[in-house]
């Protein structure tokens, strides 16, 4: 518990900074829209737009002028952010007790490694929760003026929990890669880089047909808002693919960490 409370201590600076910019992003999105809602001529600009880019950033359907539509096409932006933050975390809460040079600190403690992680992921869990909920809490506000209704807020719902799931991917990837990564200033950059990847990569296969096999290596292929919103549900098989890379990456910071030889 100890480990818990120092954990969302040590990182609640940056949890409010990361939640001040979805804040700040949800609200510039619906500014926006303001100009587009239940106005046809607005809706048209789609209509003008090269089929392989609105496939490639998943806007195929897409109506602008509804509140589900926008959410549903702007939603990229929510994805990506919560990502980053999610893997940033995992990188950090990892190898900062080496970068800060509390390494010792934590050695002499009489507590195994494997507790400390399972803190330190507890609090990363509950950090990932917060700012989910913020983002859920900040988008219910700024559309509730144009009453969306019920299948908004089911909609609304499903897509927190995708963003919630891939949150949980790349947390963990995060994890797993500062737990096995000797040099640990490294291991930021390699899961950003992984992130940025799997992103770039979903861009080309909404480009591509011919690559859609490569949608089961994205987690950005995996819960689509257009289609959370078209279908209203999450496809079973990438929530199982999600489950597997979870568990995988998170039974791996168990077996690697406990092992690595850390920098005091």
């Amino acid at each position: 518990m100890n480990i818990i409370k120092r954990e969302l201590r040590a990182h609640m600076k940056s949890l409010f900074i990361w939640c001040g910019c979805i804040i700040a992003i949800v609200m510039v999105m619906m500014s926006e829209f303001s100009a587009y809602y239940n106005n046809p001529e607005m809706g048209k600009i789609l209509d003008t737009m090269p089929k392989a880019l609105m496939d490639a950033f998943s806007m195929s359907g897409a109506n602008l002028t509804t509140v589900s539509g926008f959410v549903s096409m702007t939603s990229v932006y929510f994805y990506i952010t919560l990502a980053i933050y999610a893997v940033l975390l995992g990188s950090s809460i990892i190898s900062k007790e080496e970068r800060d040079k509390t390494v010792e600190f934590f050695l002499t403690l009489p507590i195994s490694r494997q507790k400390i992680i399972i803190g330190k992921w507890i609090s990363a869990v509950i950090n990932c929760i917060i700012i989910n909920a913020v983002t859920g809490l900040t988008l219910y506000a700024t559309t509730a003026k144009y009453e969306p209704g019920i299948e908004f807020n089911k909609f609304l719902l499903l897509m927190l929990l995708a963003m919630f799931i891939i949150q949980m991917i790349f947390l963990s990837i995060g994890m797993f890669l500062a737990a096995v990564t000797k040099r640990y200033r490294k291991s930021g950059t390699y899961s950003v880089s992984i992130l940025l990847a799997a992103y770039f990569l979903s861009v080309l296969i909404g480009m591509s047909k011919k690559i859609d096999f490569l949608k089961y290596i994205t987690p950005f292929k995996y819960f689509e808002a257009n289609y959370i919103f078209q279908e209203g549900s999450l496809e079973g098989v990438f929530l199982l693919i999600s489950l597997g890379i979870i568990a995988a990456t998170t039974a791996g910071i168990f077996i690697f960490y406990p092992k690595r030889d850390l920098h005091i």
